[in-house]
């Protein structure tokens, strides 16, 4: 079991192939794709430990992500072109009127899969067909919410932490808050904090793993 703390702009699949050839490993995956704009917790499995990728899946993650109100994006992530802009009516919004938000979107709650996700289809990946411009817009699915807490807000953007199951996609978590909110928005950032005992404290860091 090697718990990875992930930077940004490298993938969960590049963590793994790191991870197979510093050990020598015949087989190994990861417990969960971490976008590649986003840093945090990837729990990579070796050999027979790969038969447990369900039990890890299952543990409830943490995550801390800033939206950014009034813009959306292709992606709805930094990564992505600027699709729309709308003008913020956010300034008499308080704290707790965003709290009042914030909490309708805790517990069991309906989600629709961003079209750029790792969710497959005909065994082929969302974001795979999304970068050829082909867009699957799937069914809502039944997600579960532990809790949503406001860290900060400001004109522009807000700063949540998330306690969720798997299943959970945060980039459509955060435009459904924008939009819950009378605007439009996407993820300026992304950290997965923690995947059940696994943090930043006990996990490896990614730059010091050497080929």
């Amino acid at each position: 079991i090697y718990p990875i703390w992930k930077p940004k702009d490298i993938t969960s699949s590049e963590v793994v192939r790191r991870i197979k050839k510093i050990y020598n490993l015949e087989k190994a995956g990861h417990c969960g794709t971490l976008d590649p704009f986003a840093e945090g917790v990837v729990i990579v499995l070796s050999n027979n430990k790969t038969k447990e990728s369900e039990k890890y899946m299952n543990d409830i993650k943490v995550y801390e992500t800033t939206i950014m109100l009034g813009l959306q994006t292709d992606t709805l992530d930094p990564t992505g072109q600027i699709l729309k802009q709308k003008e913020i009516q956010f300034e008499n919004i308080g704290k707790e009127e965003i709290e009042k938000k914030l909490k309708k979107f805790i517990g069991n709650i309906k989600q629709r899969p961003p079209c750029f996700s790792a969710k497959r289809v005909n065994g082929v990946r969302l974001y795979k067909l999304a970068r050829k411009d082909v867009f699957v817009h799937l069914k809502p699915v039944d997600v579960h919410i532990e809790d949503i807490k406001l860290i900060s807000h400001s004109k522009n953007e807000i700063t949540i932490e998330v306690r969720c199951h798997k299943g959970v996609y945060i980039r459509q978590l955060g435009i459904d808050i924008a939009n819950s909110l009378g605007t439009i928005g996407y993820l300026k950032s992304l950290t997965r904090k923690s995947i059940g005992k696994f943090t930043q404290d006990n996990s490896i860091i990614f730059e010091t793993l050497i080929n």
